[in-house]
């Protein structure tokens, strides 16, 4: 029985559909992430999860129990959840013990101590609860939200936008904090954001959305590489698409080389296995494209935009087509020049051109090399 389901649920405001048709489960101890565009409708999914809105269609069951459905409500205060705001919400004239403590006050006065000191240890500012939030950064801040929301022992933790408010930097090393501090608790946690950075740091399982509907609910390496449709191609990572021609049910030609998958080619809905001379789109993205001072094909540098580590470049072929291509560093080449490529890649993944971005489609995907 998964922790959290939701099946088919829908929220309309008036005659706007805002989510529809919405499903996805999460087991115990995991941490999901709801990832898409502003206006999406992923906070509005969390808010539902939450108790702030009702469903007007579907189920909501949390432990097993349906907490929402259109006859069924259950209020905020009865589905032990905890939540993290965008704005952290702390009372700026309690000190971070009080606040950890707020929800804590069914406890008498040691249990209560006990657990406030516990959860200081476990988000790293032991020996700070006597502080105000106005004494802590935008970091600590963050940690004692955390804490606080973790303080009841809640059967699920919903994050909204946390790390929103903080510099990039931060930004990245708290993320990495946070899911230790929730899987060292063993809590069940929903995030959501529209930083795909963060999504990858924290969850084990992400549902990328759009216009109310999740495009695909999977794991971040299967996003990157097995995207079920074009939006969550666009969407994750970046990327170009070429065109290519179907030679037989394993190779599609490019400009590039010829493309030859483990798999068969299927290219579009209700095609089946792709006839020869078939049109598709094929993704590349930038690490399947591999500098090769000693490779015959080449290609102009158009753009570069430096990254520390590696540059990111585009690159012009022959046709006018562009690609991408993350090179180390210390490759640093000028505007105009041309550069050695080849093609390395591990995952094919072609889309039948004029296919919608429905979530049926599928991707052809499968480890290949060039010919």
């Amino acid at each position: 029985m998964s922790h959290l389901e939701l099946a088919g649920i829908d929220l309309a405001y008036g005659g706007h559909q805002v989510v529809r048709k919405l499903s996805f489960r999460l087991e115990q101890g995991s941490i999901g992430c709801l990832l898409g565009p502003s206006g999406c409708g992923k906070t509005t999914v969390l808010r539902c999860i939450a108790g702030f809105e009702p469903v007007t269609a579907g189920q909501i069951r949390l432990d097993g129990k349906v907490v929402s459905r259109s006859d069924l409500h259950v209020p905020p205060e009865s589905r032990r959840i905890g939540m993290v705001f965008q704005d952290y919400a702390l009372f700026p004239h309690l000190s971070v013990s009080e606040n950890i403590g707020f929800g804590l006050r069914h406890l008498d006065t040691q249990q209560r101590r006990d657990r406030v000191a516990e959860l200081l240890r476990v988000v790293g500012l032991a020996g700070q609860g006597h502080k105000y939030p106005h004494e802590m950064s935008g970091g600590q801040q963050q940690r004692v939200a955390l804490a606080r929301a973790l303080a009841p022992r809640p059967s699920l933790l919903l994050l909204d936008e946390p790390f929103s408010n903080l510099d990039v930097e931060l930004r990245e090393r708290l993320s990495f904090e946070v899911r230790d501090i929730i899987k060292a608790t063993n809590t069940t946690a929903i995030l959501v954001t529209h930083d795909q950075h963060e999504a990858f740091a924290v969850a084990d399982e992400i549902g990328i959305m759009n216009e109310g509907r999740i495009q695909q609910w999977d794991t971040p390496y299967n996003l990157y590489h097995r995207p079920a449709n074009r939006f969550v191609a666009d969407f994750v990572g970046q990327g170009v698409f070429l065109q290519g021609l179907v030679l037989n049910d394993h190779q599609v030609k490019v400009e590039l080389g010829t493309l030859n998958s483990a798999i068969p080619v299927e290219c579009g809905i209700g095609c089946g296995n792709c006839d020869r001379d078939c049109t598709v789109s094929v993704l590349l993205r930038p690490d399947d494209i591999v500098h090769d001072d000693t490779s015959a094909l080449q290609a102009e540098v158009v753009h570069k935009a430096f990254r520390g580590a590696d540059i990111l470049y585009t690159l012009k072929l022959e046709s006018g087509s562009k690609v991408l291509s993350l090179v180390p560093s210390h490759h640093n080449h000028a505007l105009g020049e041309r550069i050695g490529i080849r093609l390395d890649v591990d995952h094919v993944v072609t889309f039948h051109e004029g296919s919608d971005d429905a979530v049926q489609e599928r991707p052809l995907i499968g480890p290949l090399r060039t010919q």
